[in-house]
């Protein structure tokens, strides 16, 4: 049954996706929600996975830790965040989610806009810098981790 008034989110009316990164579950996002400026998903990263380096050139994030542990960037800065934990990322800066541990990790991610204007929509939104220096050498002898599309 739709949602006629998008104020509320039930159970059935949640996104189920999977990227690159973690299996997602979109509880606020324009299409499902009367929000034109939050974006909300639980995300769950396997172990040993990650949202390598990367920036939102246009919005700014949070990130929440309901279970498990995260090992965070903001810029060169990392922090181990646990349950009730938070990042907070302003629009532009580069910043990464690890799992380096051997439980799942839960994670809200909160962003802000959710739709952007012309010609702000047009910039690759997340775009991933984990290939660029200094970011793709900032954790040489941490635990490495991998992707979901490499699992196959």
């Amino acid at each position: 049954m739709p949602n006629p008034s998008k104020h509320f989110i039930s159970h059935p009316e949640v996104v189920h996706e999977t990227n690159d990164w973690t299996h997602n579950e979109w509880l606020c996002r324009p299409d499902i929600a009367e929000a034109e400026r939050l974006l909300m998903v639980r995300a769950r990263m396997k172990p040993r996975h990650c949202h390598p380096f990367h920036r939102h050139p246009h919005r700014e994030e949070i990130i929440h830790v309901l279970e498990g542990r995260a090992e965070q960037w903001v810029g060169e800065e990392r922090r181990i965040l646990g349950p009730g934990e938070v990042a907070v990322i302003p629009p532009g800066v580069v910043h990464a989610t690890y799992n380096p541990f051997d439980e799942p990790l839960v994670f809200h991610a909160i962003l802000s806009p959710a739709m952007l204007a012309p010609p702000l929509d047009a910039d690759p939104d997340p775009c991933d810098v984990s290939g660029e220096a200094p970011w793709s050498t900032l954790r040489d002898g941490l635990t490495p981790c991998t992707l979901l599309r490499d699992d196959q």
